[in-house]
């Protein structure tokens, strides 16, 4: 890594929400957090093309904000008298709290305050893919469909929203803790997708991502470890990033399930996912994450998609969509459905989906009638299909995909 400029984007992307959870902890205040983050970033740029890169990138940033923030927390009168008054030994211990390395409860930390009760949904969404996964306002903007003004107005509104609320910055335990523990688990499998399958620019996949949302993923099911959709979304993500290496070509371009090499899938992070998922099942976990490791499960212990047990899917995607009430659940369904019983029992299933309100700018529902539509030999429709799915995606390798597949079936 020789360009100063990329390697500052490269550790932001990959440890931005342990240095924002550390900063979190000392600051006990979200905005000022991203502060001092965005501070230290900003020292990055200008120093590293004079410098050089430091041999420990993470770790310059990290000392360089926690720095700043020491100096933040002497300045204020209160803190210089009461530091003043400290004994020697007080001082030292005083200083040991801003250098112990608290990575693993940072993060998950920052998760909390994400979810804190006093956000949306929605905004919780926004705040994680900002402070979690790092996102700039503008992908944050692309995947929303939104103006980056408005991300930003958003995630200003959130941080003042937590402010108001006086919201605690230690991770919640007991009651509080239990109360927000499905918004938690709902933004770590966010984390993760957008890894999976980047909602816009140029990779197809972000691995550091899907990385620290499976530490994470693995931390809270030890934290909360009476949890079964704790297991289950840890099993989830396990066997799902199993198939990260195998779903990109030498070019980097999408290879979907039915190419993907199987020798390629660590069998390690399998064991690992179907190990949570015994856990999960012994905890008699039957919830949403519980059912999506389900799947993947079947996928994994599969040989090829020829010996994949087709029907056992498709009846636990039905399962999930009852509990869920999801139409990208149905959608997936309608593939299973596809693949165990023929295109024309998928298709129809498709179809309904497509008529359901708010799914008509989903690009998936296209691009799995394009799948189907080309399997029944339906050439010209399945082309038509395919081009209007690259026109709706933001992923530009995704959108090379379609565009290829729409130029194949019209030879």
């Amino acid at each position: 890594m020789t360009d100063p400029a990329a390697a500052v984007e490269e550790v932001w992307r990959a440890e931005s929400s342990r240095l924002l959870g550390a900063l979190l902890r000392i600051t006990r205040d979200v905005g000022r957090a991203e502060d001092l983050a965005q501070e230290a970033l900003a020292q990055a740029l200008a120093q590293w093309p004079t410098s050089g890169i430091p041999d420990n990138p993470a770790a310059w940033l990290m000392t360089t904000a926690k720095r700043r923030a020491i100096d933040q927390v002497r300045a204020g009168e209160r803190q210089v008298r009461a530091y003043a008054e400290l004994s020697a030994s007080a001082r030292e211990a005083y200083e040991e709290a801003f250098e112990v390395d608290h990575v693993e409860d940072d993060v998950l930390r920052l998760m909390f305050v994400c979810c804190h009760p006093s956000l949306t949904d929605d905004t919780r969404t926004v705040l994680t893919l900002r402070l979690v996964a790092g996102l700039t306002s503008r992908e944050i903007a692309r995947a929303y469909l939104t103006s980056e003004a408005t991300i930003a107005t958003r995630i200003s509104r959130a941080k003042r929203t937590l402010g108001a609320a006086g919201a605690a910055m230690e991770e919640p335990t007991g009651v509080e803790r239990a109360e927000r523990l499905t918004a938690v688990l709902a933004v770590i499998y966010l984390l993760f997708n957008e890894g999976y399958a980047a909602t816009a620019g140029v990779d197809w996949t972000r691995p550091a991502l899907c990385a620290e949302a499976v530490r994470v993923a693995r931390l809270l099911a030890e934290v909360a470890p009476r949890e079964p959709e704790a297991h289950g979304l840890l099993a989830l993500l396990e066997l799902q990033s199993s198939r990260l290496a195998a779903r990109l070509d030498p070019a980097g371009d999408a290879v979907l399930l039915a190419d993907q090499d199987r020798s390629r899938w660590d069998r390690e992070a399998i064991e690992r996912g179907l190990a949570a998922l015994g856990e999960c099942v012994r905890l008699g976990g039957r919830g949403p994450y519980a059912l999506q490791a389900a799947i993947a499960a079947e996928h994994a212990r599969a040989a090829s998609v020829e010996a994949t047990d087709w029907p056992r899917i498709a009846a636990l995607y039905e399962e999930l969509a009852r509990v869920t009430g999801s139409a990208v659940v149905e959608l997936n369904r309608a593939v299973a459905l596809a693949m165990a019983y023929g295109p024309e029992v998928g298709l129809s299933l498709a179809d309904q989906v497509a008529a359901v309100p708010g799914m008509a700018g989903f690009h998936l529902v296209p691009s799995v009638r394009g799948d189907l539509l080309e399997r029944l030999g339906r050439w010209e429709e399945a082309a038509a299909e395919f081009t209007r799915a690259a026109e709706l995606t933001s992923n530009q390798r995704e959108r090379g995909l379609l565009r290829r597949r729409a130029e194949r079936v019209t030879r």
